[in-house]
């Protein structure tokens, strides 16, 4: 592991893999020995994405029950460097990183925001009556006006403008973007 350093990306999302019930334990260690050694500069998180789903039991209740996404896996959100590749890679229950060979491979953003590992909170700019142009996505082209922003910000409605009438359309709001105010 001595390249580590060399190919230092700051702080990323790696995933460990355990054997098959340790999640939870590696976690711990992972979190005591940050705290012990004072490594909270190189690690920062360390998480065992989980889902919530509801089961129904022999008298027809249902519950919710909580389950791990993924199996033998945890992510840890740390600064790569030789350090912080051998206090993960050396915590009993881990067998390695995630990567071709023995070179950890970081999550994309793209896989950080599906797994919802880590909630990115970007400055939502919009607000209803805003003239926007729809900027990506099947409606790309499309203009109008913003009516309406869903609980989440993650989607937001607009009346859009076309030859003969207004139409609703319904979009990402990352696929939005302000109209020119000239």
């Amino acid at each position: 592991m001595s390249n580590i350093n060399e190919k230092n990306l700051g702080p990323r999302w790696y995933v460990a893999h355990t054997y098959s019930g340790y999640e939870n334990k590696v976690k711990a260690s992972i979190e005591k020995i940050v705290e012990n050694r004072g490594l909270g500069h190189l690690i920062y998180d360390v998480k065992i994405p989980m889902e919530i789903t509801k089961e129904t039991d022999d008298k027809g209740q249902e519950k919710e029950v909580e389950s791990k996404l993924f199996p033998c896996y945890v992510l840890v959100k740390m600064t790569m460097t030789d350090e912080s590749w051998h206090v993960v890679r050396n915590i009993t229950g881990v067998t390695g990183f995630v990567g071709p060979g023995s070179e950890p491979t970081p999550l994309t953003d793209a896989e950080v925001e599906m797994f919802n590992v880590e909630v990115v909170n970007e400055e939502f700019k919009f607000k209803i009556g805003d003239k926007v142009i729809v900027a990506s996505g099947i409606f790309e082209g499309y203009s109008g006006t913003l009516i309406d922003i869903g609980e989440d910000k993650k989607q937001v409605t607009i009346l859009a403008s076309t030859e003969r009438r207004e139409i609703p359309i319904i979009v990402d709001s990352k696929d939005i973007r302000l109209a020119d105010q000239n």
